[in-house]
């Protein structure tokens, strides 16, 4: 008789950003599928999502995958449920209006590696400043390069536990990083960024540093770009249409509703979002083509296909939660009028 451990993800309670929560359920001649990963539960107390007198929650497992650093392991991210078994309110997965996978994302999860021992981004000396921004963008070299050897192995389990896993490079301020993934469904986008952070957290615990989310972890008179989650997406109307008034009618669907977006793109976002350094204002709406200052961008490989491509919305901060950013996109772009 064999036996596998099942590492269950969830996300918890805490508000407006909510944090990653697992823990092993060991059990016999596991098949490694998904249908066969057993519900569980948890004290839903210890995570502000359930009063003491009645603590049950319930762990519903939606995706899987192996886990590379463990022995007989697998990956298991799950949605959160009420005892009754309905959505819990903090499950922003349950409320994706994409049951078909129509929508495509592409996730761009931008981080900081911090130190342990300084409480500082990589890179950064205690009481100062490295050099200023500019030669640390993909660079190459001990003076300007700092956590490569985390961020490899990072890359080397993501692809090794399944997960569409696209891209690395160092970002513009010390210390700061870059990965990509993408994946055909929203649900499942949002699936693959929640378990690619949870290795990447995990992976820190070796090393002494952790991963700091935050858009603007030195606050917000840094004078150094912030970290993102610019989500590119499409659905069969962008990849098709070939028509540029459809594109800026859909884009147009997103001028109304900025408030409802940045209410989910993640907390401290206006200390990023401030028309400097690549973004928007917080305060404005604007799209153009190729244009890393507008609040979404019509990429030029888009335009030279003859209109027929995606779009990045550039105002996500690092920190949002993937669910609840696509499904919001969703949402706006099913309510264009085209």
């Amino acid at each position: 008789m064999s036996k596998a451990k099942l590492e269950y993800i969830w996300l918890d309670g805490y508000f407006p950003t909510q944090n990653m929560r697992s823990k092993t359920k060991v059990v016999n001649d596991f098949s490694g599928k998904l249908e066969d990963c057993p519900m569980w539960s948890f004290d839903g107390s210890s995570t502000r999502q359930a009063e003491g007198g009645s603590s049950d929650c319930l762990l519903k497992p939606v995706a899987i995958f192996p886990d590379p650093a463990r022995k007989d392991g697998f990956l298991v991210m799950t949605e959160v449920l009420n005892a009754d078994g309905t959505p819990h309110v903090s499950n922003g997965r349950s409320t994706i209006d994409d049951d078909d996978n129509d929508f495509w994302f592409g996730f761009e999860q931008e981080y900081f590696i911090m130190d342990t021992a300084t409480q500082l981004p990589l890179g950064f000396p205690i009481g100062g400043y490295p050099a200023p921004q500019g030669m640390y963008y993909c660079s190459v070299g001990g003076k300007n390069t700092h956590g490569r050897d985390l961020v490899e192995e990072h890359a080397d389990l993501c692809i090794a536990a399944g997960i569409n896993f696209e891209g690395i490079n160092q970002e513009v301020a010390s210390g700061q990083w870059e990965f990509q993934l993408f994946a055909k469904g929203a649900k499942k986008a949002g699936d693959e960024i929640w378990v690619a952070r949870y290795l990447l957290d995990r992976l820190t615990e070796q090393y002494g540093f952790y991963i700091d989310y935050h858009p603007k972890p030195l606050g917000k008179d840094m004078d150094w770009n912030g970290s993102g989650m610019h989500a590119n997406f499409s659905n069969t109307t962008l990849r098709t249409c070939g028509d540029q008034g459809t594109y800026e009618k859909i884009c147009e669907a997103f001028r109304p509703v900025v408030k409802e977006h940045i209410e989910v793109y993640g907390e401290f976002n206006d200390q990023r979002l401030t028309g400097e350094h690549e973004t928007q204002s917080i305060n404005e709406f604007s799209f153009g083509i190729s244009d890393r200052g507008a609040s979404i961008r019509i990429p030029i490989a888009t335009v030279e296909s003859g209109w027929k491509g995606w779009l990045e919305d550039r105002r996500p901060a690092s920190n949002g939660d993937p669910y609840k950013i696509a499904g919001r996109i969703i949402k706006t772009v099913k309510s264009a009028k085209v």
